[in-house]
């Protein structure tokens, strides 16, 4: 049977991260939502998405097949209910249709919003939903806990050098970590160390935590609770309830809080974020879907960033920043809370990232983790140009 995990309207609002992957590919807790899929299903999902993604992230449709929403996060019951779906039902929760089982002509057809073809199953628990980018971080640390127990499940730790302070039990080191001379606190919440990595002297960590494969820690560095870093990603300074989707440095000072960062993106030294207004008043925060700032209904909330996207050191941000994908920012000040795609500049201006700057630019950076900007990659870069253009009145 083909697991097809399809995007609805959250994918709209998950902008600016979803204008370069599909909701599949969010990362919360540990493990993206896909490998979140695949752990509980055993099978191996592919997706139903933008067809501007589709090449990157394809489609494969069987016999029978069972689409689930992607924006939705799986847990013991709502797997069990998924699996026990016969041919032509749909499962719903109000008016959100979390999974259908179908033949291949329906997958070709399907709208999420359409669905009355099909024998309706209301699914009466709770569920949770990665629906907008606050949702990532303000779900983090129950993600991590619930991803801890799946991937360590009836596995033994690798042993953790004796340098170390270790506060509680729940630490789960995997095969290759270097930890030498940390503190490790695992009372407030569980600590994943994946493959490879390494925390440096010096860092005191607060669980939940996850360290995912081949990512560090620098000297000193100060994490918090709730707070993931994606694989291949260099952090130092203070970090507290973000995540970071993997493949990107935040290698030294600064305080990042309540955020999320895409992929390829770099923190210049001393990049700062603040995650809480000093009215305290709930923070707003740009829909792109909308083309207004809405209401988080959140009182800490830092900023999200889209992918390739980087800032200069000392550059500073206020509560709710949204900031596009392939961005440069750089200079003193604020800037204001929305900082388009492809813009390069700061409080003083912007002119356009062209992409016979960016591409450079970009290949550049994969090249220094071995990789290489292929033309899926630019194709997807260039629809997104011309998507965001409109948003570059400079």
């Amino acid at each position: 049977m083909g697991i097809i995990l399809f995007d609805d309207e959250a994918w709209l609002n998950l902008k600016p991260l979803s204008f370069t992957r599909p909701v599949a590919e969010v990362r919360v807790g540990i493990l993206t939502i896909k490998g979140k899929w695949a752990k509980h299903l055993e099978a191996a999902p592919s997706y139903l998405t933008q067809p501007y993604l589709s090449k990157k992230y394809p489609s494969k449709i069987s016999t029978e097949n069972l689409l689930i929403n992607a924006s939705v996060v799986p847990s013991a019951a709502l797997v069990e209910r998924i699996t026990r779906l016969e041919q032509g039902q749909v499962l719903t929760k109000g008016n959100l249709t979390i999974a259908v089982k179908c033949t291949a002509s329906q997958v070709s057809e399907f709208k999420p919003s359409i669905i009355k073809e099909f024998q309706v199953r209301e699914f009466d628990a709770d569920i949770v939903r990665i629906a907008h980018p606050w949702d990532i971080f303000s779900q983090n640390a129950n993600e991590i806990a619930n991803d801890f127990l799946l991937l360590t499940r009836n596995r033994e730790s690798a042993p953790i050098d004796a340098t170390n302070t270790l506060i509680g039990n729940n630490i789960f080191v995997e095969e290759g970590a270097k930890i030498t001379c940390a503190i490790l606190n695992s009372t407030t919440g569980p600590i994943y160390i994946g493959k490879h990595t390494e925390i440096m002297e010096g860092s005191t960590v607060r669980g939940p935590f996850a360290l995912c494969d081949h990512s560090s820690l620098k000297l000193g560095s100060k994490i918090y609770g709730g707070t993931t870093i994606g694989p291949h990603s260099k952090i130092g300074g203070e970090v507290s309830e973000s995540v970071i989707f993997g493949y990107s440095n935040k290698a030294h000072d600064g305080y990042l809080g309540n955020s999320v960062i895409g992929e390829w993106c770099n923190l210049g030294a001393n990049t700062n974020v603040s995650n809480l207004k000093n009215n305290f008043a709930l923070v707003k925060m740009w829909s792109y879907n909308q083309q207004r700032f809405i209401q988080t209904g959140l009182q800490f909330c830092g900023i999200i960033m889209g992918d390739y996207s980087k800032t200069g050191i000392n550059s500073m941000f206020s509560t709710g920043t949204s900031i596009g994908v392939c961005t440069n920012f750089f200079g003193s000040g604020f800037p204001r809370n929305i900082i388009p795609s492809f813009a390069w500049g700061g409080t003083q201006g912007y002119i356009t990232y062209k992409s016979n700057n960016y591409i450079p630019a970009i290949s550049a950076t994969l090249s220094r983790r071995c990789r290489e900007l292929d033309n899926v990659d630019k194709e997807i870069l260039a629809t997104v140009f011309e998507m965001t253009e409109k948003d570059r009145s400079f």
